[in-house]
């Protein structure tokens, strides 16, 4: 059997009996009579490019942090800025395929490692001088 593009809807005005007492008017997909009356109500009709633009405005693409991810890389805890690029090349790829919500998701994964290993880099490299230092005193 065949779909049809046709639905049956109660609008005022020109309506039938159905013989159940209840009004009904056949129209078709596209041809709808007027436009819903609030956002919040569900159309049956395809919308243009324009309404749906304006009914969720563009929040522009996710960032994935990939330079932070990069300069992450030369912190020596490597195990977790090599985890932090990943998922900044993952947020990176999510993004080019339209996934905003994976892609946001794994940019502020990508973000919070690459601070991780920045600050945990910090107080490796302080400590290792400190106690360089410290422990030679001819220095």
């Amino acid at each position: 059997l065949r779909g049809s593009k046709s639905f049956t809807a109660a609008l005022p005005g020109e309506t039938e009996r159905n013989g159940h007492g209840l009004g009904y008017k056949s129209v078709s997909v596209g041809h709808l009579e007027a436009p819903p009356l609030s956002p919040s109500r569900l159309s049956l009709g395809r919308a243009s490019s324009t309404a749906t633009s304006t009914a969720a405005p563009e929040q522009g693409r996710p960032r994935d942090y990939l330079v932070l991810a990069i300069f992450s890389c030369f912190c020596p805890v490597w195990p977790i800025n090599i985890v932090a690029l990943v998922f900044s090349i993952m947020s990176r790829n999510s993004g080019q395929q339209g996934d905003t919500d994976g892609a946001r998701r794994l940019g502020r994964m990508a973000r919070l490692l690459s601070i991780v290993s920045i600050v945990l880099g910090t107080i490796i490299i302080v400590l290792y001088i400190s106690l360089s230092i410290g422990g030679n005193p001819s220095l």
